[in-house]
């Protein structure tokens, strides 16, 4: 391996690892998805694995296929941008709507009194919702729905730093240089999303977190909403 080689697998490591730890959008999804659905651990990093693949893995084919076709290097950083933003918007707009569905849920869970009269003058009172009997089938959807979901806005988010610092460089020495590189950035990438997630769910599994049961959808939606808008707002 050339010594240039050598100096960009380095490199590839470095960002894959510091990319990954301050974008929170890379974990945090994971984190509070696992716990308001109460996905096993085992679930968890299985959704984090493949989420994390289809996450790097877009970026390793749209850099190949500008590499291959003799692109330059502005065009596909203004593609990357651009799904960049799509991914963005598409975990806030997620976000938003898990919070208020979670939220109109809660709301339709609260028990209330209702008189009871019968014919022979007597009354009592019972506990009701508007919950029990017909919500059901809904959340059981929703619960599916949210590992695809999760999966097409990270196959659609790119990993920015990827094709530019990494990618087209090792592209000027050889096409084994560039694969070297992209497969070290890739496994980093990902084993850093598997690691703190991991760590994360094996800590709130220790805290009493069931005072705030109740309202742990509406916590992971709003979290997820503001992963989106670091995105947009703070470029991470």
């Amino acid at each position: 391996m050339e010594g240039s080689t050598i100096l960009l697998a380095g490199t590839a490591v470095t960002i894959g690892f510091i990319h990954t730890i301050i974008g929170p959008d890379h974990y945090l999804p994971f984190i509070v998805m696992g716990e308001a659905r109460a996905w096993s651990i085992k679930k968890t990093m299985l959704i984090t694995f493949l989420c994390g693949v289809g996450h790097v893995l877009s970026s390793v084919v749209v850099g190949f296929i500008g590499i291959a076709a003799g692109l330059s290097l502005s065009k596909l950083e203004f593609f990357e941008s651009f799904r960049g933003n799509i991914a963005a918007w598409l975990l806030i707009a997620f976000g938003l709507v898990y919070m208020v569905i979670s939220l109109r849920t809660l709301y339709r869970k609260r028990k209330h009194l209702h008189p009871h009269h019968h014919t022979d003058g007597t009354t009592h009172e019972h506990v009701h919702d508007h919950f029990s009997g017909h919500s059901h089938i809904h959340v059981s959807d929703r619960k599916n729905m949210t590992p695809w979901i999760l999966f097409l806005i990270f196959v659609l988010g790119p990993c920015e730093p990827l094709i530019p610092l990494v990618m087209y460089p090792a592209a000027e020495n050889n096409i084994s240089g560039v694969i070297v590189v992209s497969l070290l950035f890739s496994v980093v990438t990902i084993a850093t999303m598997m690691t703190v997630v991991l760590a994360f769910r094996l800590g709130l599994s220790r805290i009493n977190l069931r005072p705030l049961e109740r309202y742990v959808n509406v916590i992971a939606g709003a979290t997820i909403a503001v992963s989106g808008l670091a995105i947009q707002l703070l470029g991470l």
